[in-house]
């Protein structure tokens, strides 16, 4: 038949979306945290003039850092780091009087 919906069948492996002619298997759903897309989003709103759209997701990613974390987690003190500087961008940003 050839359509799409045989594209998403299970193959013979079992794996759903997967091509057995191709010698990779597809792409990882979730490939970043949810906190690095915000901060991406961020930047983007930033990017974009969009300075009050970036003041919410800078306040949820802000929720989603300094909250007590559910299992360990080796990158919290880059994320911190790129809370701050998400911070520090937004005010430059509003006081762009004050960069030199």
């Amino acid at each position: 038949m050839g359509d799409m919906a045989d594209e998403w069948s299970d193959g013979p492996a079992g794996h759903a979306g997967h091509d057995a002619s191709r010698s990779t298997p597809a792409t990882p759903r979730h490939t970043r945290r949810l906190s690095d897309k915000i901060l991406i989003a961020f930047h983007q709103a930033c990017d974009q003039g969009d300075l009050e759209v970036a003041q919410e997701l800078l306040l949820v990613l802000e929720k989603m850092v300094t909250r007590r974390p559910t299992m360990p987690d080796q990158n919290r003190r880059k994320s911190m780091e790129s809370l701050v500087a998400a911070h520090e961008r937004l005010w430059l940003l509003r006081h762009p009087e004050t960069m030199l």
